[in-house]
């Protein structure tokens, strides 16, 4: 990522019909746009999905993704999570190698950062870690040393803050 760049993450809430993840997607490629993280799932209301894709870029370009989703049939509400406005979470699970030495140290930092251990070998721990995109990155730097034998994410998923559910979001709103 680039200086000037920074990271948006849109909520995109779709019909839940097949191919309508690929349309999504494909827009982004055919117009140059890395996405750097996505995850899709039904909603509360099974007729709906809901795709949340984390983007780098500046502003014009987020604003010109979030017009440009907007527009693709089947797409019903494109919305942009804020730091501030939203609770983001990702899911991270990696295998770590250990000896003797080194275990107890692994199994202090998972304490510290609320990991949960998930199997156990004479030479690896896994870990399930759930946490913000910087609690991940930073769990993962220390982890790093260690060595990462494998390693899977989920990638960012998001709500608003408070009661009100983006199904409920007027247009209006949208552009905040």
């Amino acid at each position: 990522m680039h200086n000037s760049e920074e990271r948006y993450t849109l909520a995109i809430l779709v019909n839940n019909h097949p191919g309508v993840l690929m349309r999504v997607v494909s827009l982004f490629s055919r117009r140059g746009y890395n996405i750097d993280c996505l995850s899709v799932g039904e909603t509360e209301n099974e007729e709906f999905s809901r795709i949340t894709i984390v983007v780098s870029g500046d502003r014009a370009v987020v604003d010109q993704i979030k017009k440009q989703v907007g527009k693709l049939v089947d797409v019903k509400r494109v919305y942009e999570m804020t730091q501030t406005k939203s609770l983001q979470r990702e899911l991270v699970m990696v295998k770590v190698n250990t000896k003797d030495s080194s275990r107890t140290q692994v199994v202090e930092l998972a304490e510290i950062f609320k990991a949960k251990i998930i199997d156990v070998t004479a030479t690896t721990v896994t870990l399930e870690m759930t946490g913000s995109l910087d609690k991940i990155k930073s769990f993962l730097d220390l982890m790093q040393p260690y060595g990462i034998v494998e390693m899977a994410r989920t990638g960012i998923t998001a709500l608003e803050r408070g009661a009100r559910p983006l199904s409920s979001i007027s247009f209006s709103e949208d552009d905040n």
